[in-house]
């Protein structure tokens, strides 16, 4: 699979990095316009060549999610944020309250990333690696599954501190990889997945479930957090809103092509909230 390889280093003060956003900051700022990513969508970066990161294939609990910032229980939020800074390179990390970073040791780590676009946000959609790049940067090089194995994405997926969440720019064989990182973490009851309720079933009581106890796939998460702030549709009505929203995917055991997570998600008992598939079966269109 090519992928453009950008070196620079990480750093992180000033920010609030999760389990799957980090800032890195290119070498040569110019070197962010050969990310591909369509009309309107160049990676947003400052004059330095600071931008943000999307970590590519992972999807961490989230800290701080939309308006009013509500989180997943931050047991796990945490510990995938902590094991992405320690596995950059980062072996002291200081904070606010509101988790910005005040100080980090070292202030910077060398890295480089792989990547073929930007998501709608501006953030470069990536995988992300540290220390030194295995080829120059600003050129494209073939990313197999022993390069995709050295990334933090893959490593954080192995220790099962996130969730394998996948979009069509992901080629096959890397998916694939990535998938069986995410199961055998899951099989060896590593991270988060002894506490994963998203295919047995959530009982949804209110926000508060959410926030401090149900551990479920975080775009479920998202979606739920935004039907439940409407206020006015009780949890048996969740399928309903799942249609309106209408996400784009694809079921990979089946091939079926679908449109809304209605299709893969039921209510029973009027709060019991599950996932009919597992999510890695699940191939989401880019955002």
């Amino acid at each position: 699979m090519p992928m453009l390889l950008i070196k620079g280093f990480y750093d992180v003060k000033g920010s609030q990095p999760d389990g799957d956003t980090v800032h890195f900051t290119a070498e040569n700022p110019a070197e962010w316009g050969l990310v591909g990513g369509g009309p309107g969508r160049a990676v947003e970066h400052s004059v330095v060549g600071r931008a943000k990161l999307r970590l590519d294939a992972v999807d961490a609990l989230e800290t701080h999610y939309g308006a009013n910032r509500v989180h997943q229980p931050l047991r796990f939020a945490h510990a995938a944020r902590d094991e992405l800074l320690s596995r950059l390179g980062f072996t002291d990390v200081r904070r606010r309250p509101d988790e910005t970073v005040t100080a980090t040791t070292p202030d910077t780590v060398p890295g480089f990333v792989l990547t073929r676009g930007t998501d709608v946000h501006g953030r470069c959609i990536a995988l992300a690696g540290h220390g030194t790049a295995p080829a120059a940067s600003g050129r494209e090089i073939d990313v197999d599954v022993t390069v995709l194995r050295t990334t933090v994405n893959h490593h954080l997926l192995t220790t099962g501190l996130v969730y394998p969440t996948f979009y069509r720019s992901l080629f096959t064989g890397l998916r694939g990889e990535m998938a069986a990182a995410a199961k055998e973490a899951r099989d060896a009851g590593r991270g988060l997945w002894p506490s994963d309720v998203t295919t047995t079933g959530a009982k949804i009581t209110g926000l508060a479930s959410l926030t401090d106890n149900v551990v479920v796939l975080p775009k479920l998460f998202r979606r739920l957090v935004d039907h439940l702030h409407l206020g006015t549709m009780p949890p048996a009505c969740f399928p309903a809103f799942l249609a309106g929203v209408g996400d784009r995917f694809s079921i990979l055991s089946t091939g079926e092509r679908c449109l809304g997570l209605h299709r893969v998600v039921e209510v029973t008992n009027g709060r019991t909230v599950r996932m009919t598939q597992p999510p890695e079966d699940l191939l989401f269109e880019d955002a």
